[in-house]
């Protein structure tokens, strides 16, 4: 039998969807539509693919070899088209990049307005989340590039560095650490810290830091967000990790103070790199838009 390319889309959304009515209204079809579409595939193919678990559609052991081979398609077309559009010299294309959104609110503006500016027919899609959603989806091919701070764990990407920065210690204005005009961290062994949550390449980056410095963080509090846990210092909970860029970020009449760190004698910095598959094609507008990062 054969399988038409927008069976294909209509399986990965479902399953993106979860949801027949939701899954329609995306691909501008009537739910009874895609249902027929659907049904009719199985009796093709002799096998159930979806099924429904607590009120949401999910694939069977069979659907989900069939999603896994119409992610492996659909990502096949998508280099076709990439390298299609490569050829039309980048008048034309689309780009998808993800981002987690703190790091790419300062990367990013510069860079899209100047790519655009080179680039006008060159459609740019942006995706924010957590890194390790974002890691997937590069490897899935969701999105072609990303911007994200290492370390990451998905062996299926390569990265390049697009800055390096330090990393500073925030704390109180009456904290005692303010006397030394260089910190080392082994100091901290017995502070509280103010921790990044671990969907955070952050987090995994300086609980590393303090582990090269001799201890455990003892962290008291987390939080998604940087600036919130700069304001928690200012509240007095505790102290906290703080790449250079989000320095004096948060608006408020009193700020943190910034300390340098010192750890075994090294500077503790952090590396924001794009992540892209190590495998496969890299359009040109990708190749692009890495550079222009690594300009700014």
């Amino acid at each position: 039998m054969n399988i038409e390319p927008k069976i294909l889309e209509y399986i990965l959304t479902l399953v993106a969807e979860k949801n027949f009515t939701k899954a329609a209204k995306k691909l501008h079809l009537s739910q009874p539509s895609l249902s027929y579409q659907i049904s009719k595939l199985e009796r093709d193919l002799g096998v159930q693919l979806f099924v429904r678990e607590y009120n949401e559609v999910v694939p069977t052991y069979a659907g989900s070899i069939v999603v896994d081979y119409a992610k492996s398609i659909s990502h096949q077309f998508q280099q076709l088209n990439n390298e299609l559009a490569d050829i039309d010299d980048m008048k034309k294309g689309k780009l998808s990049i993800g981002s987690i959104t703190s790091t790419g609110a300062h990367l990013l503006p510069k860079a899209i307005s100047e790519f655009r500016s080179f680039f006008p027919g060159i459609e740019l899609k942006l995706v924010e989340g957590a890194s390790p959603e974002l890691q997937d989806m590069v490897a899935s091919g969701e999105v072609e590039i990303a911007i994200l701070s290492t370390p990451l764990k998905n062996s299926q990407l390569e990265t390049e560095v697009v800055r390096i920065e330090e990393i500073l210690l925030a704390v109180p204005p009456d904290h005692w650490l303010t006397m030394y005009s260089e910190v080392d961290l082994a100091l901290c062994n017995n502070e509280p810290f103010i921790g990044i949550k671990p969907i955070n390449n952050f987090r995994y980056h300086t609980d590393d830091l303090c582990e090269k410095a001799g201890f455990q963080p003892n962290i008291v509090f987390e939080s998604i967000n940087i600036n919130t846990c700069q304001s928690l210092v200012l509240a007095g909970i505790g102290i906290t990790f703080v790449p250079k860029m989000f320095v004096n970020e948060i608006e408020l009449h009193e700020k943190p103070v910034y300390l340098p760190l010192v750890i075994n004698g090294q500077t503790p910095k952090r590396a924001i790199v794009t992540a892209f598959k190590n495998i496969g094609y890299l359009s040109k507008a990708a190749r692009a838009f890495i550079d222009i990062l690594k300009i700014e």
